[in-house]
C-alpha cells in the first residue's frame, strides 16, 4: 500500500471516524480507545499481505516475552537478595541473574536481527530478486530490539499487555518512513485516550502539505536529472561540473525526499494524538559532520548512540585501550581513540543498515573516519585558530563551518549515490581533474535537457523545484532561529494560512504537469 494511493488515504479516513466517533457514542470506549490504532495497523498489515503480518507478530511475541522474562529474573535477584545470607552469596545470584538476562537477549536480538539479515541482505549476497521485503522490517526490528535491550537494562517496567505491546510495534504510519520510535516517548501519546484538538489537526495538516510540497514539488522534480547524469554508464566522459551538479542535486533531493515523508507520516500520526519523534533538525545548518548526524535521521543516529557506540566504547577492551593511549599520547587520545574506532563501528553498521552493497558501507565507513579524525584533530584546529587569530565566535566562522560541512557532507553522497565504486571514483577524478566549468551550460544541454528529451518540461521542473527549495530554506531558517513556524502562521488572521496552504497546493498540483506519476519514497519498505 502506497503512502499516496486512494487506499491509503480511505484508510486513515475511516480510521479517524472510528478513533474519534466511537468514544463519543460509548464514554466507556475511551480507555480503550487505543484497540481502534492497533486493529487499523494490523489491516493495514493485513493488505499489504499475510505473510508481512506474520514476520512482525513473530519479532512482536518474542521481543514482548522476553522483556517479560527479562523483568521477572530481574524480580527473583532482588527476592533472593533480601534473604542472601552473606555477601558471596549476593555476588553469586547476581552473577547468575546476568548470565541468565544475557542469554534472554542475545537469543533474542539474533533471531530477529538474523530475520532482517535474511530479508535484507539474502537478495544482495544470491541474487534473488524475488524475495520480497516485509513491510518496515528495519523500523520495527530496530524499534522492538531497542524496547528489549532497555528491559535488559532496567530503564521502565516491561509493558505487560501484549496488545498494548503490539501496538506499538505495529503502528502503521511509521511503518514506511520511520521514524524509530521509543516505548518511553510513544506510548504516553500512543496509549491515552484523544478527542479531536482543532489546533493540533490544523498543525497537522500544514506539516503533511508542507512534506507535500518537499516530496512533489522539489525530489520528484528532480530525481529524473539526476538519473540522467549518474545512471547513464558514461562516468568517465561526465565532466566535473555535472558531477558536482548532480551530486548537489542528489542532496537536495535526499532530504526533500525523506524529510518530506517524514513530515507526512509525523501529521499523520498527529492527526490522531500521537507524537512521533522529530528525525531531521534542518541538517545543512550543521557545523560539524557529527553534528550533521544529530540533525540527520535523528532516531537512528540515537538508536545506534545508545544501543552501539556507548555499550561499545565502555567495554572492558576499550577501557584498556584509552588508558593506554592516555599514558603514550596524552587525555585528548585516550578519550577520542576509543570513541573514534566506536563511531567506526557505529558508521559501519548504519552503512549495512542502508544495505549490503559495498557504496553503502563505503559511505557508512567515510562518516564515521571522518568524525573520529575530526575528534582527534581537534586540538591542532584550536591551535591553529588562535595562531590565525581568527574570531571562531564570530557570524562569518559559523557561515564558514556550515559551508564547510556541506561539502564535506556532499562528498560523502558521491559513496552513496554512485554504486559502482570504480565509477565512483571516476567521478572524483573528474571532479578535480576535468571540471570543465566554462562550458557548464554545454553540457547542461547535451546531458539533462537533450537526456530527458524536452526543454519546457525540464526546464519547468527545475523552476518548480527551485521555487519549492526557496519555500523550504525559509522556513529552515526560521526554525533555526528557533521559531514555532507553525504556531505562528495559525496564530496569524486565517488569510495567512490559506495564503500559505494555497500556495502550497499550487506547486504540487503544478507538479503534475511535469509528471505522470508519483516516484517512490527513498527510506520507503526499509
Amino acid at each position: 500500500m502506497e503512502l499516496f494511493s486512494f487506499l491509503y488515504l480511505l484508510l486513515i479516513v475511516l480510521l479517524a471516524i472510528s478513533y474519534y466517533a466511537i468514544p463519543r457514542i460509548c464514554k466507556a470506549a475511551d480507555r480503550y480507545q487505543w484497540t481502534i490504532l492497533l486493529a487499523g495497523s494490523l489491516l493495514f498489515y493485513l493488505i499489504q499481505g499475510q505473510v508481512h503480518i506474520l514476520f512482525l507478530m513473530v519479532t512482536a511475541a518474542t521481543v514482548y516475552a522476553g522483556g517479560i522474562l527479562l523483568s521477572s529474573l530481574e524480580l527473583q535477584y532482588r527476592q533472593k537478595k533480601k534473604e542472601a545470607p552473606d555477601r558471596a552469596s549476593r555476588a553469586r545470584w547476581k552473577a547468575a541473574t546476568l548470565r541468565k538476562k544475557r542469554i534472554v537477549l542475545i537469543l533474542v536480538m539474533v533471531l530477529n536481527f538474523g530475520i532482517l539479515a535474511w530479508f535484507k541482505y539474502f537478495r544482495v549476497l544470491l541474487h534473488a530478486k524475488s524475495i520480497f521485503l516485509p513491510i518496515g522490517i528495519s523500523f520495527y526490528t530496530f524499534q522492538a530490539v531497542g524496547y528489549l535491550i532497555d528491559q535488559y537494562g532496567g530503564k521502565y517496567p516491561p509493558e505487560r499487555n501484549f496488545a498494548r505491546f503490539l501496538l506499538f510495534v505495529s503502528w502503521f504510519p511509521q511503518m514506511l518512513q520511520g521514524p524509530i520510535g521509543r516505548y518511553d516517548r510513544l506510548s504516553a501519546s500512543l496509549y491515552a485516550p484523544h478527542a479531536i484538538d482543532r489546533e493540533r489537526t490544523e498543525r497537522a495538516l500544514l506539516l503533511m502539505l508542507f512534506g507535500l510540497v518537499k516530496k512533489y514539488a522539489v525530489a520528484d522534480m528532480l530525481n529524473p536529472a539526476i538519473a540522467a547524469i549518474f545512471d547513464s554508464g558514461d562516468m568517465a566522459g561526465r565532466p566535473g561540473c555535472m558531477v558536482v551538479f548532480g551530486i548537489l542535486l542528489y542532496s537536495v533531493w535526499q532530504y526533500a525526499d525523506f524529510s518530506g515523508g517524514i513530515d507526512i507520516i509525523r501529521g499523520i500520526s498527529a492527526l490522531f494524538g500521537v507524537e512521533l519523534d522529530q528525525n531531521f533538525r534542518q541538517p545543512y545548518f550543521s557545523v560539524s559532520l557529527g553534528d550533521f548526524w544529530r540533525r540527520w535521521h535523528i532516531t537512528l543516529g540515537a538508536w545506534m548512540r545508545d544501543y552501539v557506540f556507548y555499550p561499545l566504547a565502555l567495554t572492558r577492551g576499550m577501557q584498556k585501550l584509552g588508558k593506554w593511549c592516555t599514558r603514550h599520547f596524552g587525555k585528548h587520545a585516550g578519550r577520542t581513540i576509543p570513541a573514534g574506532i566506536a563511531n567506526i563501528a557505529v558508521f559501519f553498521l548504519v552503512g549495512l543498515w542502508h544495505g549490503a552493497q559495498s557504496h553503502y558501507l563505503l559511505w557508512g565507513l567515510y562518516n564515521g573516519i571522518v568524525i573520529a579524525l575530526s575528534d582527534l584533530t581537534a586540538p591542532f584546529w584550536q591551535w591553529l585558530a588562535g595562531k590565525l587569530r581568527m574570531n571562531t565566535a564570530s557570524r562569518g566562522f559559523h557561515v564558514f563551518r556550515v559551508l564547510r560541512t556541506f561539502v564535506i557532507v556532499n562528498i560523502g553522497w558521491y559513496f552513496d549515490r554512485i554504486y559502482d565504486f570504480h565509477d565512483c571514483m571516476l567521478a572524483f577524478r573528474q571532479t578535480f581533474t576535468a571540471f570543465d566549468g566554462a562550458h557548464f551550460g554545454f553540457h547542461f544541454r547535451n546531458i539533462i535537457l537533450e537526456g530527458l528529451g524536452g526543454m519546457t518540461n525540464t526546464l519547468g521542473s527545475f523552476g518548480l523545484a527551485l521555487i519549492g527549495t526557496g519555500m523550504v530554506l525559509a522556513v529552515s531558517l526560521q526554525k533555526e532561529r528557533g521559531i514555532d513556524c507553525e504556531g505562528r502562521l495559525l496564530k496569524r488572521a486565517a488569510g495567512w494560512t490559506y495564503v500559505f496552504s494555497g500556495m502550497c497546493l499550487l506547486l504540487v498540483f503544478a507538479s503534475f504537469v511535469f509528471t505522470t506519476t508519483a516516484g517512490g519514497f527513498l527510506y520507503a519498505n526499509f
